[in-house]
């Protein structure tokens, strides 16, 4: 497992009979005699899934320029610049035409530098469907709570770029920020200010703190029909997510219409597919099937009806 992409075609493999107990067994065997260290000399680069972060290793710098290792060396600009002040016996064009190479060199290797991290970025860490769609020959970018579509939104520092390149669609010029300002601050720029929202209360001390705003609870014109139960705690997810199912199962079979929240897109897939399992019929309301969106909440409330969506369904599908 070690050193592992999160592939679908790998992690499929893995779930074979014998497979991941023999993946186990070695990796067992390689932690009893302190051999990990040789499993790390054999990776072109690592990924750190926590931050989402990629790094090139000695094995691929080597890969990427064979004999050149000195490209991945940047120098150090402060240094260099001081050793050539230094250095009496150069004339002052002298110093100023070295100044300049070492300059150019610095910018070189950064560069260079700087867009291999942002394709293995690019290829290792940003998922099609899950971080990003294709449409119309375009990268657009998925909001990872909502999982809408981010018209106009790019990544920056080059990673837009680099994901386009792998996708293999136009390498549109990259954008620069010019402003920025916070959403608090943007709103406070407000003469007045004033909202309706049906989860204020619990924010209470957050809208006076910031906008000297105070919350008040309008009544509901009849009583509360809806029934509160305790939370239910389960050890593992796979443990949750079969309660979920069960529970889907059982109202799917007396008629009733279900609504499935999930927090990103990912969850709303691997839902889907232990659905499909058990042979339920349902939709999935995420960032893939959004020009469905109509559709599918127009037939959410429907008997039987099972629909899976993230934040992308309103309050009114609810």
């Amino acid at each position: 497992r070690r050193g592992a992409p999160k592939n679908k075609k790998l992690m499929k493999l893995q779930q074979e009979a014998g497979i991941k107990k023999l993946i186990q067994q070695v990796e067992a065997d390689f932690l009893r005699d302190k051999r990990l260290p040789e499993l790390d000399d054999e990776l072109f680069f690592n990924v750190e899934e926590k931050n989402r972060q990629s790094e090139i290793n000695e094995k691929g710098r080597e890969l990427l320029s064979p004999g050149e290792q000195e490209m991945f060396v940047i120098p150090d600009l402060g240094d260099e610049m001081h050793t050539i002040d230094s250095n009496e016996a150069l004339t002052a064009k002298e110093r100023s035409e070295q100044k300049t190479a070492i300059e150019e060199v610095y910018a070189e290797r950064s560069e260079r530098i700087h867009n291999m991290q942002q394709l293995l970025q690019a290829y290792s860490i940003f998922e099609k469907d899950v971080d990003y769609v294709v449409e119309d020959a375009k990268v657009v970018l998925v909001d990872q709570f909502t999982g809408r579509l981010m018209y106009g939104r790019r990544y920056s520092e080059g990673l837009h770029q680099a994901i386009e390149a792998k996708e293999g669609v136009k390498i549109e010029q990259e954008t620069r920020t010019v402003a920025t300002i916070t959403i608090q601050n943007y709103f406070r720029m407000y003469d007045k200010l004033a909202g309706m929202t049906g989860t204020a209360e619990t924010e209470a001390g957050e809208f006076f703190s910031i906008y000297k705003l105070d919350v008040v609870v309008i009544p509901t014109n009849q009583p509360v029909r809806r029934m509160d139960y305790e939370d239910v705690i389960f050890r593992t997810r796979r443990e949750k997510y079969n309660s979920v199912l069960d529970e889907i199962e059982v109202k799917h079979n007396q008629g009733q219409p279900i609504l499935v929240g999930t927090t990103s897109v990912e969850s709303s897939e691997t839902f889907s597919r232990m659905l499909k399992r058990r042979g339920i019929k349902h939709s999935v309301l995420n960032a893939k099937y959004h020009q469905h969106e109509a559709e599918i909440v127009a037939n959410a409330g429907q008997p039987g009806v099972v629909t899976i969506a993230t934040n992308l369904a309103g309050r009114g599908t609810d």
